[in-house]
């Protein structure tokens, strides 16, 4: 296939779908956009930006946004969805109407459903089971949506279980200002993205509290540990885990400030309330409910992940962030690998 006339459709229309559309028109792709709330569809088509989502870049003509699902996914070479992890079920059950069968599906959502604990490409491949299973690809690393939309230089690793969807993948998204590395390993690739954000709110956390460095370089490395521990436990190669989509974001998401989980953390740290905080967003922070799925994912494959507990005790069960401190430091002494070899 001529790479170049690949028509694509994208699913989602936050900040990291919109930013991945915008690459993806200004590479000459024509594209349509679904676009879930019609004042953001009709921002977009009238003045060229999304104001709510990604505001201050203007988007080319020919990313067409839709509020129709038919037409952003039919007849399409490759569909891009890029939705909240809570939303997937429902928006891949919508698409199993209208796409073709020999369509690749991109992920780019990071996080673990609540109640099946399935990463994205298992409840895509799950709801739309007429597409063979290495047709599913995901794309993760590091990349803030705001970042790859002002063209900083950025790298990323695309997945599947077939060399060629990644590669083709690859093609289709590479251009001079956002590199894309192959992997054969889409579970640790989504594990990665989706621990990350957990272990970012309990940075924030860290941060928010005005700890110090010496915690926060602790706490990212050990986070690394507790991504290895569950993804190994999934089948995962651990060294997917020490690449793009697991150290690489991990590093990112833990100490930027475009961040929303490590945002997230830093109010919680600083003594705000989580219903607060989650009222005044409007963008979805994915951490807060991965941390739910990771939990209780830990607690079904009997994986030991002390700091993912920690946050789910400070989010869900009222703990104080001082009283984690403590919890943690005075765990019982180990062998640093216990559990990851």
């Amino acid at each position: 296939m001529d790479i170049a006339k690949t028509r694509i459709g994208v699913v989602g229309a936050g900040a990291w779908g919109t930013a991945l559309a915008k690459l993806l028109a200004d590479k000459g792709f024509p594209l349509d956009l679904w676009v879930f709330e019609p004042d953001v569809k009709e921002q977009i088509e009238q003045e060229r930006e999304n104001k709510i989502f990604l505001p201050g870049f203007e988007l080319p003509e020919n990313l067409v946004p839709s509020n129709d699902l038919e037409t952003v996914v039919k007849n399409k070479e490759l569909v891009l969805v890029v939705v909240p992890s809570h939303c997937m079920r429902n928006v891949s059950l919508e698409m199993k109407e209208f796409i073709s069968p020999d369509t690749i599906v991109v992920t780019a959502s990071k996080g673990i459903e609540n109640v099946s604990h399935q990463t994205m490409t298992d409840i895509l491949s799950e709801n739309i089971d007429f597409i063979p299973e290495e047709n599913f690809a995901v794309l993760s690393g590091p990349s803030f949506a705001k970042e790859v939309a002002a063209k900083v230089p950025t790298v990323v690793a695309a997945a599947s279980k077939n060399r060629g969807v990644a590669e083709y993948v690859q093609a289709v998204f590479s251009c001079p200002t956002f590199r894309v590395y192959v992997n054969d390993d889409p579970v640790g690739t989504q594990i990665g993205g989706a621990v990350k954000n957990v272990v970012a709110i309990a940075a924030g956390i860290c941060d928010g509290m005005k700890m110090g460095l010496n915690p926060r370089a602790a706490l990212i490395t050990r986070g690394l540990t507790e991504m290895n521990r569950l993804g190994s436990k999934m089948g995962a190669d651990p060294l997917t885990l020490s690449g793009l989509a697991g150290v690489g974001d991990l590093l990112l998401t833990c100490t930027g400030d475009l961040s929303r989980n490590y945002t997230v953390g830093k109010q919680i740290g600083q003594g705000k309330k989580l219903d607060d905080i989650i009222s005044e967003m409007r963008m979805v922070a994915e951490g807060v409910k991965t941390t739910r799925s990771v939990y209780n994912l830990s607690k079904k494959l009997g994986v030991d992940l002390p700091i993912c507990n920690e946050v789910y005790a400070v989010l869900f069960e009222g703990r104080a962030v001082d009283e984690t401190v403590a919890r943690l430091m005075n765990r019982s002494l180990k062998h640093e690998l216990d559990g990851v070899l």
